[in-house]
C-alpha cells in the first residue's frame, strides 16, 4: 500500500484549528484560539464520552511515511512522493497515520474532527473516519463525516501530503466527537463499471499503505485514498473480471493510482470527491484521454497517456486474469454491496466452476481479500489453513471456494444454497 539539496527559503507558518469538511487548505488569515484541552488517551480515545483526541505520539506497522516529533506529527521523508513517482503515479509525498478502531459509548451518524496544525502552502492535513457496518467498513470519508445508519465503531486516520520538500506540515492536535442527525440516504449497493487496467509492475516500491511490492504480487490500485485498505487487510477490496467474464479476481486496494489521488469515480455525484459533472463510473483520466476533458491533463496537470481507472499487480494482472497486455476489464466495488464477506485467510486462492477441486479454476483470490458468499454446498473435502473441511463458498459470480481457507466470515449468515 519510497537530490539535489537546494537552500531553503524561510516560509511562514501558520496555525490552523478547523473543523474539517474537506483537507486543510493553506491559511491565509490569522492564527485561530487553539482549541479547549482534551485528556491525552490512548490510539484507541478516551475510556468513557463521545469526544477523544487522537495520540499523535505513536507510529506503528500500519502508519506510513510519517513521524512524531516535539512539535508534533510530520511527513517522515518529503521527497517519497518524488523519489516513488513514474509516469502515472502519485507527484505528491505523503504519509498517513491510522489509528485504532474506537467502541462509541452510544450509537452516532457523525463524526466531527477539530484539528490543530501548522500547514504551509503546498502542503496539506486531512483528517479522515470510517465506520463499521454489518457489512464491513464504510469508505474513508472527510471528516465531518454522515453516516446512513447509527454506527458503534470507528477508526481515524490522519493524512499528510506535500508538493515540495519545503512544504511539510504538522500536525499537533486532533479532536473528534461523535453525535447523531438525521440518516441520509444509502449509496447504491454493489457498483461494478467498466475501466480500462493498467499493470503496475514497480516491484520492490512502496505503497500508499506502506506495502513494499513483491514479485507477482496480488493487489490493486484506485485514484482515490476513499478506498484505500490498511496494510494486510481488504476491506476494501475489488472484484476484477474480463469483459468476457472468463476469468475473475479478488484483490485488495492497497495503493492510490492510477494518474489521480482524489477521484472516486465509482461514487454518485454528490459524494465524489473531485470532477463532479463527469457521469458516475467515468474515470478523470479515461474522460482526460478520451475527449480532452480538463485539457487532457489529471489533477497535478500531467498529459494523461491512457484512460486507466486500475492499476493491477503483477500477479493479479497476469496470474489472475492471463491478461498479457492493459485491457478493459469489469470491476466491482465490493464495499458498496451488502451480505456476508468471507475474509481470504490464504491465498491467492483458486477459485473454481464447482465444489472440487477436479473444476477448472476461473481465477485466484488474493490473500486478505473479502469475498462476497451467496451460500455454501457440500463438495470435496479440503484441509486447509482453518480446518478441514467439505464446505464449499458460492460466491457472487456463481465461482465456488474452499471454506478450508476463508479465516472468517462477517456480514450475515451464510445458509446452504
Amino acid at each position: 500500500m519510497k537530490h539535489v539539496h537546494r537552500r531553503v527559503r524561510p516560509v511562514l507558518l501558520l496555525a490552523l484549528t478547523v473543523t474539517l469538511t474537506a483537507a486543510l487548505l493553506p491559511a491565509t488569515g490569522p492564527a485561530a484560539a487553539t482549541p479547549t484541552a482534551v485528556p491525552a488517551g490512548s490510539r484507541a480515545g478516551a475510556p468513557a464520552g463521545d469526544r477523544w483526541n487522537l495520540d499523535l505520539s505513536v507510529v506503528d506497522g500500519d502508519d506510513v511515511n510519517v513521524r512524531p516529533t516535539a512539535t508534533g506529527l510530520r511527513l517522515r521523508d518529503a521527497r517519497w512522493g518524488a523519489a516513488r513517482s513514474r509516469g502515472p503515479r502519485s507527484a505528491l509525498a505523503e504519509g498517513m497515520l491510522i489509528t485504532a478502531p474506537r467502541a462509541l459509548s452510544r450509537p452516532a451518524t457523525r463524526v466531527r474532527a477539530e484539528v490543530d496544525a501548522q500547514v504551509v502552502p503546498g502542503a496539506t492535513v486531512e483528517t479522515q473516519v470510517r465506520a463499521w457496518r454489518t457489512s464491513g467498513w464504510s469508505e474513508w470519508r472527510p471528516a465531518t463525516a454522515v453516516f446512513d445508519q447509527p454506527v458503534t465503531r470507528v477508526q481515524a486516520r490522519v493524512v499528510l501530503t506535500a508538493r515540495d520538500p519545503r512544504a511539510v506540515a504538522t500536525v499537533r492536535g486532533v479532536w473528534l466527537t461523535a453525535d447523531s442527525l438525521a440518516v441520509t440516504t444509502a449509496a447504491t449497493p454493489g457498483l461494478t463499471y467498466r475501466v480500462f487496467a493498467t499493470r503496475i509492475g514497480l516491484v520492490g516500491e512502496v505503497t500508499a499503505n506502506g506495502r513494499t511490492i513483491q514479485p507477482r504480487d496480488h493487489f490493486a490500485a484506485l485514484p482515490s485514498r476513499r478506498g484505500l485498505s490498511p496494510l494486510n487487510s481488504g476491506d476494501y477490496t475489488v472484484r476484477v473480471c474480463t469483459t468476457s467474464g472468463s476469468r475473475c479476481t479478488y484483490a485488495p486496494v492497497w495503493d492510490v493510482g492510477p494518474w489521480n489521488t482524489r477521484d472516486d469515480y465509482w461514487n454518485p455525484s454528490p459524494v465524489r470527491e473531485n470532477w463532479k459533472n463527469l457521469p458516475q463510473g467515468r474515470p478523470e483520466a479515461q474522460a482526460a484521454y478520451q475527449s480532452g476533458y480538463n485539457g487532457g491533463r489529471d489533477q497535478f496537470g500531467r498529459t494523461v497517456l491512457n484512460p486507466a481507472g486500475i492499476d493491477l499487480a503483477d500477479g493479479t494482472f497476469w496470474d489472475a486474469l492471463l491478461l498479457t497486455t492493459n485491457a478493459w476489464v469489469d470491476v466491482a466495488y465490493l464495499w458498496t454491496g451488502s451480505g456476508p464477506r468471507g475474509v481470504v485467510g490464504d491465498g491467492p486462492l483458486n477459485i473454481r466452476t464447482g465444489a472440487s477441486t477436479a473444476y477448472p479454476s476461473r481465477g485466484l483470490a488474493a490473500r486478505f481479500a473479502n469475498v462476497p458468499i451467496q451460500c455454501y454446498v457440500t463438495g470435496q473435502t479440503v484441509s486447509g489453513p482453518y480446518r478441514t473441511t467439505n464446505r464449499w463458498n458460492r460466491l457472487a459470480t456463481g465461482q465456488y471456494v474452499s471454506h478450508a481457507y476463508i479465516s472468517a466470515v462477517y456480514g450475515g449468515t451464510v445458509s446452504a444454497c
